[in-house]
This record gives C-alpha cells, sequence and structure tokens, in this order.
C-alpha cells in the first residue's frame, strides 16, 4: 500500500490515539477545551478523510535457465558470429552454465539474453555481476543480472478515513516554540479526565503547514 499524504495547514494538530474508541469519542463530542500553559482554548475536533490510496502486490520471479547480459562490446562482425561467440563464451563458464538453448542478442542495445538447457544453470550467476568475455583477442566485463519477471496483482485504489485519527483546528497562536505546545497538547489528551487515552502519533503545526503521511 502506498503512503497516503495530508495536507496540516497552520494552527491546526493530528493526534492518532491507540484505541478506536477514544478518537470516536473526541468527534462526536465537536468541541474541545484545551489547557494549554494555563490557558484556554477552544478548538474543533473533526473527522477527515485522506486522498486517493494504492494497494497491490508485487511479484517478481526470477528465472533459473535465463540470464541478462549488457554492455556488449560493438564489433565489426556479423550479429550471427556475435551470437556464436556469447553461446561459447556461456558454454564454458568458469561459473557453472552449461549447454546455451537460445541467445537472443540485440546489436543497437548492445545487449542479450542467454537461456539455459539445464534448469537452475542460471543461479551460478546470480552473483556474478561483472563476466569476463573473450573477442577478437581483447577481453571485456560483460554486466550479468539475473532475467527476472515483474507483474502486478489485486491492483485497488481507495479512499481512506482514519478511525483512529483526529483533526484539531482553530488553535490559538500562543508564545513558545512549535515542540513545546505540541507536547502541552499531547498531555491534555493523554489524560482520561479530558475524554482522552493514549496517544500514538501526535503531529501540530503553528506556521505554514506540512504534509503528514498516513499507512494502511
Amino acid at each position: 500500500a502506498t503512503k497516503v499524504p495530508f495536507r496540516l495547514n497552520q494552527n491546526q494538530a493530528l493526534l492518532t490515539f491507540e484505541d478506536e474508541e477514544v478518537a470516536q469519542k473526541l468527534l462526536k463530542m465537536g468541541k474541545h477545551t484545551v489547557n494549554l500553559d494555563n490557558k484556554t482554548a477552544d478548538v474543533t475536533v473533526r473527522p477527515f478523510t485522506l486522498e486517493m490510496g494504492i494497494k497491490f502486490e508485487l511479484h517478481v520471479t526470477i528465472s533459473g535457465k535465463s540470464i541478462n547480459v549488457s554492455e556488449v562490446p560493438d564489433l565489426c562482425i556479423p550479429e550471427d558470429w556475435m551470437r556464436d561467440k556469447l553461446e561459447l563464451n556461456f558454454y564454458k563458464s568458469e561459473q557453472g552454465g552449461g549447454e546455451v538453448e537460445n541467445v537472443n542478442y540485440n546489436k543497437q542495445s548492445r545487449t542479450a539474453v542467454i537461456t539455459f538447457l539445464r534448469p537452475g544453470a542460471a543461479n551460478s550467476f546470480v552473483r556474478c555481476t561483472k563476466y569476463p568475455f573473450f573477442a577478437n583477442g581483447r577481453y571485456y566485463r560483460l554486466s550479468v543480472s539475473p532475467k527476472t519477471d515483474v507483474h502486478l496483482e489485486q491492483f485497488q485504489l481507495y479512499s481512506g478515513i482514519s478511525k483512529k485519527t483526529i483533526l484539531l483546528k482553530g488553535i490559538q497562536e500562543m508564545e513558545g516554540d512549535e515542540e513545546s505546545i505540541q507536547d502541552m497538547i499531547e498531555i491534555h489528551f493523554q489524560k482520561p479526565s479530558n475524554s482522552g487515552g493514549e496517544i500514538e502519533r501526535i503531529k501540530y503545526v503553528s506556521k505554514g503547514g506540512a504534509w503528514v503521511f498516513f499507512e494502511e
């Protein structure tokens, strides 16, 4: 699930409680008198709807028979010769390799996909990022990586409402730094005598604004 953003504006605070019932009780009250540094402030308690979120499953399958090869040298030889040289190099590989079933070579992108005949033959190249390649009397270093198949499943859009979080609006500007005012708000709403409870997370903004991100 992607993180869902919420814009927190000036003189507002978000409080996430451990207990959903505490947040819902405060929301039903609508208004709340908060004691801040021997002063009282009447604030509005509001629910809020988050922006659209995304949920999906990402499945990655690593091939046991094929590897990706890049940085193939651009040599003045026919393409079928290059395919033969790639096949020969990986057939005789010290990494393991084995008999090659197919070489899919792309001259323009200087890449190739080597497919071995034996299942699991590609596994020996997983930790080999650079591979020695001999052609036209010179040694080169090819980049080697596992061939993967990536696909998405259960892609869903959802509109989130946080049942454990409340939005405080109308907090009066006060002297003191933002962190100390946030601490006073937290202390007030921690107390059961103020209809509060244990707070999981709090964010208060005195000036400007801030983006707050929610997870599922």
